[in-house]
């Protein structure tokens, strides 16, 4: 009987060791869905999803200006990576490596692709509904905010 007590006491201090980074997971996963987006007049859609135990990135999934003036595909044109310039811009991955911790979503990068440059990110709700993401180089930033559709 003491042999049960002593396995018994070990689980439950295991669980109850496990039990915060499972709560913390599952409200990182809070960010998770498609999010509506205009920034300089052009009109996206954005899905986030999740990559690993606490990773999370951001995707187009859709663009209100897909094609250009000439009726093509617009591309990632000016992405610093070669092997990605051919990208169709509504596929384009916008931010990538970001974790949750004290209900933010930090220590990833966000892409500009009408710049070509990557960026720090920050991302937070705002409300229930909009996302506040914050990207910055050095003492520079900008916010923008992103609507939650599902």
């Amino acid at each position: 009987m003491n042999m049960t007590k002593q396995i018994i006491t070990t689980l439950v201090c295991l669980l109850a060791m496990a039990m915060p980074s499972v709560a913390q997971n599952f409200a990182g996963d809070k960010i998770i869905g498609v999010y509506w987006v205009e920034q300089d007049g052009d009109k996206s859609k954005v899905r986030f999803t999740k990559t690993g135990a606490n990773s999370y990135k951001a995707q187009i999934i859709w663009m209100e200006k897909e094609k250009d003036e000439k009726g093509n595909i617009r591309k990632d044109a000016k992405n610093p990576d070669k092997s990605k310039r051919q990208t169709p811009a509504s596929e384009i991955v916008l931010i990538e490596k970001v974790s949750y911790k004290d209900g933010k979503w930090t220590d990833g990068e966000i892409y500009d692709p009408t710049r070509g440059k990557s960026f720090t990110v920050n991302i937070w709700f705002d409300n229930a509904n909009t996302l506040c993401v914050k990207g910055s180089f050095g003492p520079f930033s900008e916010k923008v905010y992103w609507k939650k559709l599902e």
